[in-house]
């Protein structure tokens, strides 16, 4: 039996891309590529008049963003799927893409193999994620750890980013509070810092460079 093929718009940006796009959807049949646009205006300007069932963007376009167009993505008739791309894999910016509605996310550059790797997950299972992009999300929900703190203060600085008070943490922790006031000033100590919005900064900024790393 003979099935439609998926109908797929990319919106870019880089006109350099265009002809390597056109080039991959050349010689596939289970993919159709509706139209290549520069931005989410152009895009939206077809909209009425294309039916679009997964929508590959890019994260930095001109005008609207990528990430600030998923709204008007899922404004369609029929909604499509949002697969985001970009050459940044900040977890920052993979985060805020799913929080608006996207339901993948690829790094750039792309291969042929990657791109339809993505779309068929993407169309059999409603979401598509590669191995960077899902290390960068697992690693968010795992506890900070920093290998110049020891195991408690690692503990403590785990609740303190969590917004928790000193008598909170001891009580977590089954301390007195001036035990972990010690630990704290250790803390402090170790971080160069004399405060604890100056604490929660560097903490937030070492944090953003191992996942960063990761």
């Amino acid at each position: 039996m003979k099935t439609n093929p998926l109908n797929i718009t990319i919106i870019d940006n880089d006109e350099k891309l265009h002809p390597l796009y056109r080039f991959y959807f050349s010689d596939m049949t289970h993919y159709k590529l509706q139209g290549i646009y520069l931005s989410v205006h152009e895009f939206m300007s077809h909209a009425g008049r294309i039916g679009t069932e997964i929508i590959v963007s890019e994260v930095s376009l001109i005008g609207i963003s990528g990430i600030d167009g998923i709204q008007y993505f899922h404004k369609q008739a029929n909604a499509p799927k949002v697969l985001m791309m970009s050459t940044d894999c900040d977890f920052e910016v993979i985060k805020e893409a799913f929080k608006r509605g996207a339901n993948g996310f690829l790094t750039k550059p792309l291969t042929k193999n990657r791109l339809f790797g993505a779309i068929e997950e993407l169309h059999q299972h409603g979401v598509a994620l590669e191995h960077d992009v899902a290390k960068k999300i697992i690693s968010s929900f795992q506890n900070r750890t920093f290998e110049a703190f020891s195991k408690k203060e690692n503990q403590i600085v785990e609740l303190l980013t969590q917004g928790f008070t000193y008598k909170m943490i001891a009580d977590r922790l089954c301390v007195t509070p001036s035990a972990v006031n010690f630990h704290i000033q250790n803390i402090y100590v170790k971080l160069n810092v004399n405060s604890k919005s100056e604490a929660l900064k560097k903490l937030q900024e070492m944090e953003t460079q191992q996942l960063n790393a990761a």
